[in-house]
């Protein structure tokens, strides 16, 4: 393991230069997990000649604050990694909006009032997977006086936009098989669009050409085809890497209270040095990469 990221990022070294990204949102502070994927992120980028760009994903509701943003940019050069910072979130609603209003006029959108809970019964007495909307609201007239989602119809968008697929750095071509997905929410009830139209305008907008997230998000990447598709958006390639885990298997996340950088960053540690332990594979104790 100790070489298997360095390899990954020099193997493709003879390819245009790309444009990645790392996007936090500023939900809570940056772990050693979010250092990994800036960094692969940032070298990819690198090693390409290309550019690394920040970008904060602060459209949260009131979780998101300001100086977890402030915290993140003093991490990554803390880390010895060096950016450009793009436009927030918060400063591109009216792009999301704009992209709303298409995809309505279009017909491929419905109103759901459905809360989780009530999503969550719907699924277990269909026997569906957490992922599948169970279509409570597919063909129901909704009252919209009460808080409401919007969802994209996904056997609509899949008729319009035909068989699709997305290229993985990693593992290749994938065939995006619709009948597996659910209808998921593109504007949310209390806050504005959802991850997969802000992240899927955001990256081309931004001009990313090599999308590095965790292979936790790569269930997400069909539904940004997609939307990708619908919307005439550019198309990058993905890379979908390892995550670090805890003991117990599963990823370092701020709501388990994962060490932050910035406390390690405040304790004096360097930070150049947690980068380059990481880039080589060499791990804290307890914590492994898969």
């Amino acid at each position: 393991m100790a070489s298997t990221l360095l390899h990954r990022l020099m193997h493709s070294a003879d390819n245009p230069p790309y444009i990645t990204r790392f996007a936090p949102s500023p939900n809570g502070p940056l772990h050693l997990g979010h250092a990994f994927s800036a960094i692969v992120a940032h070298d990819l980028a690198q090693a390409s000649g290309g550019t690394f760009l920040l970008r904060i994903e602060d459209i949260d509701g009131a979780r998101s604050r300001d100086r977890h943003a402030e915290t993140a940019r003093a991490d990554l050069a803390w880390l010895g990694l060096t950016f450009e910072e793009v436009p927030a979130q918060s400063q591109r609603i009216d792009s999301y909006r704009s992209a709303l209003d298409r995809l309505v006029a279009m017909d491929l959108t419905y109103a759901c009032t459905c809360t989780r809970t009530e999503v969550r019964t719907a699924q277990k007495a269909q026997g569906l997977s957490p992922e599948t909307y169970p279509g409570t609201c597919r063909n129901a007239r909704r009252s919209l006086d009460e808080p409401y989602a919007v969802r994209l119809d996904m056997a609509k968008a899949a008729a319009l936009t035909g068989p699709l697929d997305w290229t993985d750095r990693l593992s290749g071509k994938h065939r995006i098989v619709t009948e597996t997905l659910g209808d998921p929410v593109i504007w949310r009830k209390e806050e504005p669009a959802s991850y997969h139209l802000a992240v899927t305008l955001d990256d081309a907008a931004d001009g990313v050409t090599l999308v590095t997230r965790g292979t936790d998000l790569a269930a997400s990447t069909p539904y940004h085809r997609i939307l990708q598709e619908l919307l005439g958006l550019s198309v990058p390639i993905w890379h979908h890497h390892a995550l670090l885990r805890d003991i117990d298997g599963t990823k370092l996340a701020k709501r388990k209270g994962s060490p932050s950088l910035a406390d390690r960053r405040l304790a004096g540690e360097d930070g150049r040095a947690i980068a380059k332990r990481l880039r080589a594979g060499e791990l804290p104790s307890g914590i492994s990469l898969r």
